[in-house]
């Protein structure tokens, strides 16, 4: 137990020679140091889940982890460590100000590959919905590239299949006054094969051969609809389809299930929240605490070296002009 607590005081970044000497401040600095301790192992796993989603190595992931935390703990040591008790609130807190802004963005970075984790089955279900998106616009933009030739080839199949159907028409009608003409029920009202059935039936033939024409002309069209189809449908199966499923789309797919639903963004906001207050504990801790042995020991620390550093160069200066003194005055008999 003695052992983590040291530990936890190194990770604190306090000046333990002088906090042996004040005792009563040991456990304040050992729970700073605790969460600046896991505020780098949070940092750490984090990183580490967000590096395996771009690239699912796991070397990769932990060694990226490792540099990640490492450099948020002493970030954040750095940050407790230069934040020094002063009389005044006031200019504690404007001191304070610009580590509790980087404290909330380092929070924030930390938060947002927990977050993803956290909610990580309603992002899978999300990124399928995108995935069935993503798809569906790709064919939409294959069919529009193909919609002006199939509107031009149903047209002309439209206007054929008009033709066609009048010429049918028609050629019903011509057999049929030819057939009437031959068995005397219509035309001349006289059952024979002369002159005058001769010529309805020729141009009921001839009404056939371009029905049959018009028929040939359809076909053609059918077959080069056809190919326009089979062409879209390869078209559709040589996509490239890409699953979402990197960090960029995973965060994407965050944010719309946030914007679909209000329980899941105020858990969202919540565990920001969390982190924050994690990462700005050791700031707040150490501003709102009040001054104790610790503070005093480390000014009259400070105080002795700044005033034994100007008193060395005190006596430094006046060592100086009195070699200058000295030599002026040897120049001056010689």
């Amino acid at each position: 137990m003695l052992r983590i607590r040291q530990f936890f005081l190194i990770c604190s970044g306090a000046h333990l020679p002088l906090l042996r000497r004040a005792p009563s401040e040991t456990n304040k600095y050992a729970g700073i140091g605790a969460t600046i301790f896991f505020t780098g192992l949070f940092a750490a796993i984090a990183a580490g889940y967000a590096l395996w989603t771009v690239f699912r190595n796991p070397w990769a992931a932990i060694g990226f982890a490792l540099v990640w935390g490492l450099m948020i703990f002493n970030l954040d040591r750095y940050i407790v460590s230069s934040l020094k008790k002063r009389d005044n609130f006031g200019n504690e807190l404007w001191m304070a100000l610009p580590r509790l802004i980087l404290a909330v963005m380092i929070a924030v970075v930390i938060s947002k590959p927990l977050e993803l984790k956290i909610f990580e089955r309603e992002i899978l279900a999300e990124l399928t919905l995108m995935e069935q998106e993503q798809r569906q616009a790709e064919d939409s933009l294959v069919r529009n590239a193909f919609s002006a030739r199939k509107s031009e080839l149903a047209s002309r199949m439209a206007a054929l299949q008009s033709q066609i159907q009048i010429q049918t028409t028609r050629v019903d009608t011509l057999q049929l006054r030819a057939q009437q003409e031959a068995d005397g029920t219509g035309g001349s009202r006289i059952k024979n094969l002369g002159p005058i059935y001769k010529a309805k039936k020729a141009d009921a033939d001839s009404a056939a051969l371009a029905l049959q024409a018009l028929q040939a002309q359809r076909a053609a069209l059918n077959a080069e609809i056809t190919a326009d189809d089979d062409s879209l449908a390869y078209r559709l199966t040589a996509l490239e389809r890409h699953k979402p499923d990197g960090m960029a789309s995973r965060l994407e797919a965050l944010g719309r299930i946030t914007k679909k639903s209000a329980p899941i963004q105020w858990a969202n906001w919540f565990i920001m929240l969390l982190f924050i207050a994690l990462e700005t504990a050791p700031v707040l801790v150490k501003l709102i605490s009040p001054r104790g042995p610790y503070d005093d020991l480390l000014d009259q620390h400070e105080f002795t070296f700044t005033m034994h550093r100007k008193e060395k160069k005190a006596v430094l200066e006046m060592e100086t002009e009195a070699r200058i003194r000295k030599t002026e005055e040897e120049n001056a008999y010689v």
